[in-house]
């Protein structure tokens, strides 16, 4: 057998090479940025563009009528990071039906900080520009859904009419409201109204804000009452060739807690005891119907299903990746 024979000057060079090469790799801790945030699902004639507007992290004590332990219990189970809080996303969601260009919830812009706010950059990623949106349906108007209509007084999306309930925007935008709101409560509600306000001005301005009632229909949109967290949130029901899809705002805030424990309310919901008898009517039918479902405050993109494990208690199943 043959010895294979290096010459001396080769063996260097291969060595010097990989010095080389290992001194080229990045040495960092730092977490580079994550790829756009947009995640496109076609139901038929439809194409549903879901969108993250960031990810926020909750306190475990948020949660009301449940212990404390219990609730450690559950995180403990989605190996979620307790320490630093429980992650939720904030998602809104675009649907194109061929005629009509639908944002359904916005994000929050720059109401709440750098690590949200990213709607409208990665709408454009999608493939989108905020012009072609015609239409906006808010499922409610905390912050984190409307405030991203809009940005230092400019509308974010100029060609739009934003739509939410009658009994929502009496709620947030009737002056004589704030006589109704416990006093302890009126500082925090006051603080919500100015975002809110900032928010719809410019399309109050070119009478692009409207309300409507249960009953009505937006743009082949049923909406669906669903009360509790805010006096006025609603749902939207769409009907597709293959399937319909709810978008269901802010019924569920948890893919943890609240699936595992559904008869738990949180802190931001104004009619804690509505939201819960809310939660478990949607979340039952839901189950039984196989119902598709698309929600700001789930793991993005936020679609998916809900499974019944038995009485009161359920599982989120997400979408699969699909390319």
């Amino acid at each position: 057998m043959k010895k294979l024979i290096f010459p001396l000057a080769s063996l260097v060079f291969i060595s010097l090479a990989n010095i080389a090469q290992a001194e080229s790799i990045p040495q960092t801790v730092e977490q580079q940025k994550q790829v756009a945030g947009f995640y496109q699902q076609n139901l038929g004639n439809v194409q549903i563009t879901a969108l993250l507007d960031g990810t926020n992290f909750m306190s475990p004590k948020l949660f009301k009528d449940i212990p404390q332990a219990k609730v450690t219990e559950i995180l403990k189970k989605y190996h979620a990071d307790q320490a630093k809080g429980i992650q939720t996303s904030v998602n809104a969601f675009l649907v194109n039906n061929g005629t009509n260009l639908t944002l359904v919830d916005s994000g929050t812009a720059d109401c709440f900080g750098a690590h949200l706010g990213s709607v409208v950059k990665n709408l454009k990623a999608s493939g989108y520009a905020p012009e072609q949106v015609n239409t906006i349906l808010l499922t409610h108007l905390h912050p984190d859904h409307s405030c991203g209509i809009s940005k230092n007084g400019v509308a974010n999306f100029p060609n739009a009419t934003v739509y939410v309930s009658e009994a929502e925007a009496n709620y947030w935008l009737d002056p004589m409201q704030l006589k109704s709101i416990p006093k302890d409560k009126q500082a925090n509600y006051a603080g919500t109204v100015e975002k809110i306000k900032t928010a719809l001005e410019p399309y109050q301005a070119k009478k692009r804000f409207k309300t409507f009632k249960l009953g009505d229909k937006v743009n082949g949109f049923e909406v669906i009452q669903t009360a509790g967290h805010t006096p006025g949130h609603y749902s939207y029901k769409l009907k597709t060739a293959d399937q319909d899809v709810v978008f269901i705002g802010d019924i569920v805030h948890s893919h943890t807690v609240q699936f595992d424990r559904p008869e738990t309310a949180i802190d931001y919901d104004i009619d804690p005891k509505t939201a819960v008898q809310t939660r478990l009517k949607q979340f039952a039918d839901y189950a039984k119907n196989g119902q598709l479902i698309a929600a700001p405050h789930l793991p993005f993109p936020g679609i998916g299903y809900i499974h019944s494990n038995g009485k009161d208690s359920y599982q989120w199943i997400p979408v699969h990746f699909k390319d």
